[in-house]
């Protein structure tokens, strides 16, 4: 029997839910707050360039079929790039990663702002009776969310506030067309082509012409599975790269595996991953199948391993296949843009990779930086294009001013430049490492994501047009106007001098802290310009921290990353459930002297001194 402890819980009235965008998934029907009146609602604050955001649909997905008469999740999609406020990237994304819940689409972040939200994802919980009673910001939290759901059920249904039925989720007609949803492609010996087409979980072998389907690997249902071309599970994959003993690599994404395919046998097996996803604290090295991974993106040959963009963690991995072992080559998982040794570098969930003509170089597109990155053979990271999380655009020119906006696909040419599949812009770009100046080779692409060099010229993967494209390599550069963006939220206004940083976290009903084998939270500070902090930047394990704010800077933005661990709370239990729940903040901050001493980031739960 399920005993309720409700009484202690705060309850803030639920703002109302507005987007210009209008609904999806809902057969064209408008929905208020009060429409929904008597169901738990789940709001999902999310946007689909976001790694950890696609990781949340993914641990809502079990929670959402088990409590469909009760719970009823909205998706609030919150853009991040100038890209993503379009209305039909919303509903290619939504139909891309088969969100089946309705998403309203937010392009100004009112309902964000609303909801005082301040990181990707945050997810909200309104009780039947449209109450906030919960937020927790990053990923982790499905189980704590789902014994609040059984909580409001027992409360609800005794209260006769719960009230049962189908949600308002309407499924989309589907559309016919021999890919959907491209992600990546590989030049096959005989002039074909292999493809990953992600959205149906499988990988598709087509002719030269790049059009003629010669065969399929995998049902087209998502799991895990090897075995034969009809019985492989993928879930959605993306790269693709030759291994030295010609089977094909395949970043398996979802399942967070790399899987190998035998084109001769046409049988898929698993290389490396467990299927489960990365959390802190995992093994970063040892047996190929015994090491989580995390949202694996793309794959390359490079220095004698098989690389891995491991965008779920913001970090390259390598394969080895003559020991069979998986270790992280590049990264720290911190979220950003800092060159130098492998060890000591950061990414923002690079997503293409691909080795130099010559093997000296790792190009990597870096999409959250919106930048073009390389790994040389001594493993120091290096920056072609690029300044950070928050500057993107499409500008040519000199590589220092030059922008990007999120990047996908990086693709080595002959004569040792390199094309970027720069999604966001629809464009297919080139850096000359020689001069270094970044030009447009191609417009009117529809969120381009790979290229393969094919006798000269580019055949490029237009994901939203679900189709390769074959562009002849233009002899001049096309002239474009020069865009620069940054990212469109609201600065926090802090006051001078000493600022007070407070990482809310509440363990879940029946869980406390685990202290088991030391400190189970953990925080880390710094900012941009680095300037802006004289005190506190750096880690610790208190999820609260003072900062200390240089005197003359009065703007940039605080990267706060934390984490907390927690088990079940069961004395009898040797061997306790435990759960991690991590988040990466980027705050935008504007000194004032209206401003607040205070900057909570709720992690999980309610800000008691809101």
């Amino acid at each position: 029997m399920l005993t309720v402890h409700m009484a202690t819980r705060a309850r803030v009235r639920a703002p109302e839910l507005v987007g210009k965008g209008g609904w999806l998934n809902t057969g064209d029907q408008q929905y208020t707050l009060a429409d929904l009146r008597g169901r738990i609602v789940i709001l999902d604050f999310w946007t689909f360039c976001c790694v950890n955001c696609l990781h949340v649909l993914d641990e809502l997905r079990e929670l959402e079929e088990k409590h469909r008469d009760t719970v009823v999740i909205i998706g609030v999609h919150s853009p991040k790039f100038v890209h993503e406020a379009e209305h039909q990237a919303v509903v290619d994304a939504v139909e891309r990663y088969e969100v089946h819940h309705p998403v309203l689409d937010d392009p100004e972040l009112a309902t964000w702002k609303q909801y005082a939200v301040r990181a990707w994802p945050t997810l909200v919980v309104i009780d039947p009776e449209g109450y906030v009673v919960a937020q927790h910001a990053g990923e982790g939290h499905a189980h704590a969310i789902e014994k609040l759901v059984e909580e409001l059920e027992a409360e609800h249904a005794a209260k006769g506030t719960l009230r049962r039925g189908d949600g308002p989720y309407v499924a989309p007609e589907p559309v016919a067309t021999h890919l959907r949803f491209p992600g990546k492609a590989l030049l096959l010996p005989d002039g074909g082509f292999l493809v990953s087409d992600t959205t149906r979980h499988r990988l598709v072998e087509i002719e030269r012409d790049g059009e003629t389907v010669r065969r399929h690997f995998g049902t087209g249902d998502r799991g895990l599975a090897d075995g034969a071309a009809d019985e492989v599970r993928f879930s959605e994959p993306q790269g693709l790269a030759v291994l030295p003993d010609g089977r094909i690599a395949v970043a398996d994404t979802v399942n967070h595996a790399i899987r190998a395919l035998d084109l001769t046998t046409g049988v898929t097996t698993t290389l490396a991953g467990t299927g489960h996803q990365w959390w802190q604290g995992s093994s970063t090295s040892g047996p190929a199948r015994e090491v989580d991974l995390s949202s694996p993106w793309d794959v390359a040959w490079f220095a004698d391993r098989l690389w891995i963009a491991m965008a779920g963690v913001h970090q390259l991995w390598s394969y080895d296949p003559e020991s069979g072992t998986v270790q992280v080559a590049a990264g720290t998982t911190n979220e950003g843009l800092v060159d130098g040794p492998a060890n000591e570098a950061w990414f923002a969930q690079p997503s293409g990779l691909a080795a130099s003509a010559d093997g000296e170089r790792l190009w990597v597109a870096d999409s959250e930086t919106s930048a073009l990155r390389y790994v040389d053979r001594d493993g120091t990271v290096h920056t072609a294009v690029g300044t950070g999380l928050f500057d993107f655009g499409h500008r040519d020119g000199a590589a220092e001013q030059a922008l990007f906006q999120h990047p996908l696909g990086v693709t080595a040419l002959p004569d040792g430049s390199v094309a970027v599949s720069d999604t966001y812009n629809h464009a297919l770009r080139r850096y000359d490492p020689a001069t270094r100046e970044v030009t447009t080779l191609a417009t009117d692409l529809r969120e381009p994501s790979d290229a393969v060099v094919v006798d000269g010229d580019l055949v490029v993967v237009e994901s939203a047009r679900h189709r390769l494209t074959r562009l002849r390599l233009p002899e001049e550069a096309v002239r474009v106007p020069d865009q620069a963006h940054r990212t469109q939220r609201a600065a926090t206004e802090i006051a001078p001098g000493t600022l007070r940083l407070d990482v809310v976290f509440q363990a879940p009903a029946g869980q406390k802290l685990d202290t088991r084998y030391g400190p189970s939270t953990r925080l880390l500070v710094s900012s941009t310009p680095p300037e802006l902090l004289a005190e506190g930047a750096g880690p610790g394990t208190d999820l609260f921290r003072d900062l200390v704010l240089a005197d003359g800077l009065t703007e940039g933005v605080l990267h706060v990353s934390a984490m907390a661990a927690s088990c079940d709370d069961d004395p009898a239990n040797e061997y306790p459930a435990c759960h991690v729940h991590q988040q990466d903040w980027g705050v935008p901050v504007r000194v004032s002297a209206q401003g607040t001493p205070r900057l909570p980031l709720v992690l999980a739960g309610m800000d008691e001194q809101a």
